[in-house]
């Protein structure tokens, strides 16, 4: 499938020009004198060999003496390079894939992919799945998919291949470390940035703002507060949108039963409002303890989903870029909040640390159901044609849990080093559903009278045509260890384990149609299930900075029950009732080091995945569940290198390949059907990966001149795993670059961006036409499909200020 744009917008550039020229002049009244030091060119964007220091192993090491295959994006870079979201963030990391599905969806379900271990079609994010996704996510150190915004970070941290010993459950392809910036009583400091933007195909300007203030309350207390508030005008027009009486039902403009309806075009309908929050309160009152208390706190609004309906509308008119079929504004809305507390206090012989943390995180999302509702035939079938059909589809999920680890982490010197832990999790999700075909009963009432005479009405209840809700409750305790010995100056061997156990619980509450008499069904279940995962590694230090490594590594992720009724109206087969934890074993071989001003990079994996886990729903009734396909496996090879030259040129270069695939067909829970073939590809997941970044600076006078660079690529992809055409895509392979430049001067920066400069569509998830397309015959006249499209070509300006 390809998808290509074109600019049919008009350029809102009057306020950048008038925003860059107010940066430069800000800079002029407040330069200094004196030449560019050491910090300024730091600050500009200076490359040098620095020593890069990352704790994922649990102390702070070099990471070119981490035996693992470990990459850092540390804070200054994430600013320097206006690196708007963690798509963005996500395609600058060799071998990680993301599936971008836009502002309105980063939040729902995880996109991101390590070594291609995803079973889950690309078109999911309008609702909360259980498994949990293949890659973890930590905010500092709680276990967090949140989709924070990206402020006043220290540095992530991308774990390549399965972390079961350390990070536990859901760690199977790798984990992602979101480190963010302490307190400190150095001095006081901070930061304040300002942007306006312009993307291509929007009518308005985004604009967005930031702060940072360091303050020290004393010796030993330090306070730091950051924020941030994004407000950006929407890039999608929603063209075909039903006019709404004040009863917010579809407009019949000659009559209910008449078959006409009122359309509007919403231009530009997917605006975002996002607002971050941070405060933290450290206090170190010694050498010896150090204690950091953290609330964080995130509200986003959005109007609708960035994308482009597919085909054509029931009119026989395509869809241009960046127009959507749907025939109702999709908004959605969500909160999340973090408060954590976390203290290290040395021992001596080695230092104890302790993480509590707390979260909540819930959001609603409405959807068009309409597509889907024709694609099947329902329209005609069970709702008479009904002439101004309007499916809608009200979701809301929540997540909040209660975190405590303990880890104890020996001192390094001896010929043994350790690390042990101690962790406890209790976790309560939900979500659900409640679908309506407005203006459905209204019609009815008017539709039988007509045909019938009078008594028919109370055979529709109302409008509501599905309700659905699911609880699940998870406890997990696990103990887990590392250790190393030194067996001599330049050789060592690593072994870990974690023995965990998982308690679960689920229950759902389901009713199907508006017809009277209609009855719900509930029903629970529960499991309880423990596992003991191992690592190996050796490594070989052949000179100082250089080393080979090989490893043998597990990962799991928790099985559970999905709920699914065994008896009554809505009876599911009792396979359906549970699924299995699926876990995988790593054999990789590495190499990474240094020689000179280059750093490297490379290794050779082999994953085996039993028992994948895949987000999907029953048969019968189509109660959302989680199922297992029964084997799959990943191979590939993974390259960095960076480096730079004395001219003020820096540069990294990353490529992976990937080569994801079913290792047995895959059968239903129930076995009644087949929906994936030995050997078939796993969705989401691209062979070819390749991107690369340069940046190059330039002295002038008492300022500085940073020129950045940076591309990335991906080849074709599947969108789902499934042998039916409503959901089997392949989807292009595309290509995305990024420039900018900034001049610093003094305590000032001024940055021109642009991104995506060659406007590609970069499609990474469908919604097939087969699957939510247009169909006049049923009065559907909107498209529910769609493609998932990347941020088009957008130019800012950021100006900064830092004292």
């Amino acid at each position: 499938m390809t998808t290509h744009r074109t600019n049919h917008a008009p350029r809102r550039l009057s306020l950048l020009a008038l925003a860059i020229a107010a940066g430069l002049g800000a800079q002029a009244a407040h330069a200094q004198d004196a030449a560019p030091d050491q910090d300024a060119q730091k600050k500009a964007g200076v490359t040098e060999l620095e020593t890069v220091t990352v704790t994922a192993l649990g102390r702070a090491q070099d990471i070119l003496d981490v035996p693992y295959n470990i990459s850092a994006v540390s804070g200054e870079a994430i600013e320097q390079g206006n690196i708007l979201d963690n798509a963005e963030l996500m395609r600058g990391v060799a071998g990680v894939g993301v599936v971008d599905r836009g502002a309105r969806n980063s939040s729902v379900v995880s996109g991101i992919r390590i070594r291609g271990l995803n079973v889950d079609s690309s078109a999911l994010g309008d609702y909360a799945v259980s498994a949990s996704a293949t890659v973890a996510t930590y905010v500092d150190s709680t276990p967090l998919f949140a989709n924070f915004l990206l402020s006043d970070i220290d540095r992530v941290e991308v774990l390549r291949g399965p972390q079961g010993t350390l990070y536990g459950s859901g760690a199977l392809g790798g984990a992602v470390r979101y480190i963010l910036r302490k307190p400190d009583t150095s001095g006081t400091e901070g930061r304040v940035s300002l942007g306006l933007s312009s993307v291509d195909g929007s009518g308005g300007i985004g604009k967005s703002g930031s702060f940072t203030f360091n303050l020290p309350l004393s010796d030993t207390f330090a306070l730091r507060v950051n924020g941030t508030r994004n407000d950006f005008p929407g890039v999608t027009d929603y063209r075909n949108v039903y006019a709404l009486d004040a009863d917010g039902l579809p407009t019949a403009p000659n009559g209910v039963l008449a078959d006409d309806a009122v359309y509007e075009n919403h231009k530009d309908a997917d605006t975002v409002e996002q607002s971050y929050g941070r405060i933290a309160l450290r206090w170190t009152p010694n050498d010896r303890f150090d204690a950091t208390l953290s609330y964080t706190a995130q509200a986003d609004r959005f109007g609708g989903r960035r994308g482009t309906s597919l085909g054509t509308d029931g009119w026989g008119d395509a869809y241009g870029d960046n127009e959507i079929g749907s025939v109702q504004l999709e908004p959605s809305s969500r909160h999340v909040n973090m408060a954590a507390l976390e203290a290290s206090i040395d021992l001596g012989f080695a230092t104890l640390t302790s993480s509590t943390s707390q979260y909540d995180h819930k959001g609603d999302i409405v959807s068009e159901n309409t597509g889907f509702y024709a694609q099947n035939g329902w329209l005609a079938a069970f709702y008479y044609n009904y002439p101004r059909p309007l499916a809608t589809a009200v979701r809301d999920y929540g997540d909040k849990a209660l975190t405590q680890e303990f880890r104890l982490v020996s001192k390094t010197g001896s010929a043994v080093d350790y690390v042990l832990g101690a962790y406890y999790q209790k976790q309560d999700r939900n979500s659900g559903q409640d679908s309506f075909l407005r203006g459905f009963k209204r019609w009815w009432d008017a539709y039988s009278n007509d045909a019938w005479g009078p008594g028919y009405e109370d055979l529709i209840v109302d409008d509501q045509d599905f309700h659905y809700r699911t609880k699940e409750h998870f406890k997990e305790t696990a103990v887990y260890g590392e250790l190393t010995w030194h067996a001599t100056d330049t050789v060592q061997f690593t072994g870990g384990f974690r023995h965990f156990r998982v308690e679960s619980e689920a229950s759902q509450t389901m009713r199907v149609s508006p017809w009277a008499g209609s009855a719900a069904s509930t029903s629970t279940a529960d499991e309880s299930a423990g596992k003991t995962l191992f690592k190996a590694n050796v490594a070989w230090a052949f000179s100082p900075r250089n080393q080979l490594y090989a490893t043998v590594s597990e990962g799991f992720r928790r099985g559970g029950t999905n709920g699914t009724p065994t008896a009554g109206n809505f009876a599911e087969d009792p396979a359906w009732t549970t699924y299995r934890a699926d876990t995988v074993r790593n054999h990789e071989i590495g190499v990474k080091g240094a020689v000179g001003r280059l750093t490297y990079n490379a290794d050779l994996f082999y994953v085996d995945w039993k028992d994948p886990q895949i987000n999907s729903s029953t048969p019968l009734w189509g109660f959302f569940a989680v199922a297992n396909a029964q084997k799959a496996s990943t191979r590939g090879v993974e390259l960095e290198l960076a480096g730079s030259f004395d001219n003020g040129f820096g540069y990294s270069l990353g490529y992976a390949y990937t080569d994801a695939k079913l290792d047995a067909d895959a059968v239903s829970q129930d076995g009644t059907y087949t929906y994936g073939l030995k050997g078939m590809a796993l969705p989401g997941a691209p062979k070819h990966r390749f991107n690369a970044s340069g940046n190059y600076n330039i002295a002038l006078g008492e300022a500085w001149l940073v020129l950045r660079a940076d591309a990335y690529y991906q080849s074709e992809t599947e969108n789902a795993m499934s042998l039916s055409p409503k959901f089997q895509r392949t989807l292009d392979g595309f290509a995305i670059f990024n420039a900018s430049a900034t001049y610093s001067r003094g305590n000032w920066d001024t940055t021109l961006w642009l991104k995506n400069i060659g406007n590609e569509a970069g499609v990474t998830g469908v919604y097939t036409t087969e699957y939510m397309g247009t169909s006049p015959a049923q009065h559907y006249f909107g498209n529910g499909s769609k493609a998932l499209t990347a941020l088009p070509r957008t130019v800012g300006v950021t100006v900064s200020y830092r004292f």
